[in-house]
């Protein structure tokens, strides 16, 4: 009796050990690569907070230090600053870890050691997804962003490139944050996510931002004055600045395929992904696997 119940005890570790092996092999590994310590949060922050919360691996890489983006700070002080704000930026998020390299903000240049940086870091993270911004932007750093991302998407699984990381073993899917810019061609939503159920956790998360969000962005923009001084009426308006990116005609019909509908249509605030030809091609299928979210 005594042996068989030790039996049936080891059977029962081996399939939980089977289930958590299963359950871990089912879990993504999400990488969004920025310009600038807060651009990942803008155009991928509620879709991290609800990969993180179902367990899945979600990682901010800021390719800059920020070091230039401010009206009367810069330098060392500034990037220490910002860095500090992007972890706790990424703490808010819930997600794995947000880091910071140390290229100076305003002088990226497609390299090839910060292409090797990128290739690092995506090998590093074993990422089925990257996401990063398209290359044509209005800022150089952007731009220059997204041609260091497609020009890594097929060199990291390349074992001679990068020797001292060892290569992917499968591409992963690349894709590209929203912007508005036309030419030479038009955003394309090829996946678009609700992010109503957390806007709230979003905004409380890019309220970490104080030196971008509060300061130098609306300085920029001529509004400095409008910046409410109290905490709570700070983030406030801040979410009403959110609520300034509308839904675009086509994000809602990409709603609407993912989600249905019925609740593609009630949707208010979304984040949307245009999938690059860099990388592995899913089908319609695996892009329901790799943002597991439409519910």
């Amino acid at each position: 009796m005594e042996n068989r119940v030790r039996s049936l005890t080891r059977a029962a570790f081996v399939l939980l050990a089977l289930c958590a092996v299963a359950a871990a092999q089912d879990k993504l590994r999400v990488i969004a690569i920025g310009a600038h310590p807060d651009d990942c949060d803008l155009g991928a922050g509620g879709t991290a907070i609800q990969l993180a919360k179902l367990g899945h691996a979600v990682k901010f890489l800021s390719v800059t230090n920020g070091d230039a983006g401010h009206q009367s700070m810069g330098g060392g002080a500034l990037a220490k600053r910002r860095r500090a704000e992007a972890q706790e930026a990424g703490r808010r998020f819930g997600i794995a870890e947000y880091e910071t390299l140390d290229n100076h903000d305003g002088e990226l240049v497609p390299s090839l050691e910060v292409r090797q940086q990128i290739i690092r870091r995506i090998r590093q993270w074993n990422a089925d997804v990257v996401i990063s911004p398209r290359s044509n932007d209005y800022h150089p750093d952007h731009r220059y962003t997204g041609i260091l991302v497609q020009d890594a998407a097929y060199m990291v699984v390349v074992p001679n490139v990068c020797p001292d990381t060892p290569p992917l073993k499968k591409n992963p899917a690349f894709f590209y944050f929203r912007d508005g810019f036309q030419r030479p061609n038009p955003f394309r939503p090829d996946v678009a996510i609700a992010i109503d159920s957390v806007l709230e956790q979003k905004l409380d998360a890019m309220d970490a931002h104080v030196s971008q969000f509060y300061e130098w962005l609306p300085w920029v923009d001529g509004r400095l004055d409008q910046v409410p001084k109290e905490p709570a009426a700070r983030c406030k308006w801040l979410g009403q600045q959110s609520q300034k990116r509308q839904v675009t005609p086509a994000i809602r019909q990409a709603l609407i395929q993912w989600y249905g509908a019925e609740r593609g249509n009630q949707v208010r605030q979304a984040e949307a992904f245009e999938l690059c030809e860099y990388g592995r091609r899913p089908s319609q299928q695996e892009l329901k696997r790799l943002f597991p979210l439409a519910k």
